[in-house]
């Protein structure tokens, strides 16, 4: 059954054409058997009109705007050479439906007004044996039909565009999504590139300071070559802790807590950075000013990850006899952070020429995070020699 209404649903002309033949037999049976009301017995006008009106069922969907016209016209034919109201007829009612539905709106209006005026047209032409309110009831009976049939079809047309709007609403707000997840991947991405980049300078610079010690001292003072590489391997442990909990992120989209992935970097470990900041060799003079208090997450690792980048660009760029300093200032309104050092300073297109340090993110990065937080970032160098980073992130309570 399921294969068959499939069928005919492909096929809409062939089934219509069934129709018009079926009507055709009906109407030309019973023309020959003398039952057309008041009207001409000659079957060489009657064959030909009931043809055309059939047709018009045929291929009312392929063109209803053609068809309705001529259905027009073969009224118009029928009052003149007196072809009475044939079973045929039902093609007016079918043509007004279907133009009604999906002809244009030209087509429409005129469907509705032939529909009005069939009855009463047909009234007046070939008018019953009955009293002057029985023909009035007449035309309002044979009225009825033709007004619902254009309601239904108009019905049929807002309902169709009603869906095809929420069709296009649908496939433009898939598009939309689509478009909204790219940005997303992309976003992830540069976070995980910034994130990659701070992790690796940092760590991957306090590993080669410490390499270069050991193999300085190595044959004078083996217990400080020692010790330098076990700074070493808990630096790269560390690193490498790091980089699985980013590499997790990647996998499986969403933080990881617990198992090999190390938790994301806070405020509070800032102390730790400028700890294996001392024990590579960097002095650094560390203060916390006003009252700690939580922070958002985003800020958490804002303020981390700058600290880690200043002092990574400190030992770069600095020189061997730098020192650095690390302010962390808790205001009403905010956390301020200023990060200075006294060695030789940056090169100048590392912050003139936006940020770029190298094939990293440098600067860029740093003012990609403070933006995402709301928060300023001002860097340049000293006036009296090396370089500051003096950066304002908004504070909110943590929730």
């Amino acid at each position: 059954m399921q294969r068959l209404y499939d069928f005919l649903r492909r096929h809409p002309t062939g089934v219509d054409g069934f129709w018009a033949l079926v009507l055709f037999g009906i109407t030309v049976v019973a023309g020959t058997a003398g039952q057309e009301r008041g009207g001409t017995d000659s079957m060489a006008v009657l064959v030909p009109v009931v043809f055309l009106l059939c047709l018009v069922i045929a291929l009312r969907r392929r063109m209803p705007e053609k068809m309705l016209v001529l259905a027009a016209v073969l009224g118009v034919v029928q009052l003149a050479l007196n072809v009475a109201v044939t079973a045929a007829d039902f093609a007016l009612l079918v043509i007004v439906y279907t133009v009604a539905a999906t002809g244009a709106r030209w087509a429409s209006r005129l469907a509705l007004a032939m529909g009005l005026s069939a009855a009463t047209v047909a009234q007046v032409r070939w008018p019953e044996d009955a009293s002057v309110p029985g023909q009035v009831a007449i035309i309002v009976f044979q009225t009825v039909p033709f007004a619902l049939a254009w309601v239904l079809g108009d019905s049929m047309r807002t309902r169709r565009a009603y869906f095809a709007q929420l069709e296009e609403r649908n496939a433009r707000l898939e598009k939309e999504r689509e478009a909204q997840a790219k940005v997303a991947v992309a976003a992830e991405r540069a976070r995980i590139a910034r994130e990659l980049h701070d992790v690796v300078a940092h760590n991957v610079s306090v590993m080669v300071v410490q390499a270069d010690g050991a193999a300085y001292v190595l044959d004078a003072a083996p217990d400080q070559a020692k010790k330098a590489l076990e700074t070493i391997s808990s630096t790269g442990r560390q690193a490498l802790a790091e980089m699985r909990r980013l590499l997790g992120v990647l996998r499986t989209g969403e933080h990881q807590e617990g198992g090999e992935y190390v938790p994301q970097p806070d405020v509070e470990q800032i102390d730790d950075l400028v700890q294996q900041c001392r024990g590579s060799g960097l002095p650094v003079d560390f203060k916390i000013e006003g009252t700690p208090r939580p922070l958002p997450s985003g800020v958490e690792l804002t303020a981390y990850r700058i600290v880690q980048e200043a002092l990574t660009n400190t030992r770069k760029h600095g020189g061997p006899n730098a020192g650095a300093s690390v302010r962390l200032v808790y205001f009403d309104d905010g956390l301020g952070l200023l990060v200075e050092d006294d060695g030789k300073g940056a090169p100048h297109e590392l912050y003139e020429e936006g940020g770029a340090d190298g094939q990293g993110h440098g600067l860029i990065g740093m003012r990609e995070r403070v933006g995402m937080v709301g928060g300023t970032l001002d860097a340049g160098p000293r006036p009296g020699g090396g370089f500051r980073i003096s950066v304002l992130l908004p504070l909110k309570p943590a929730h």
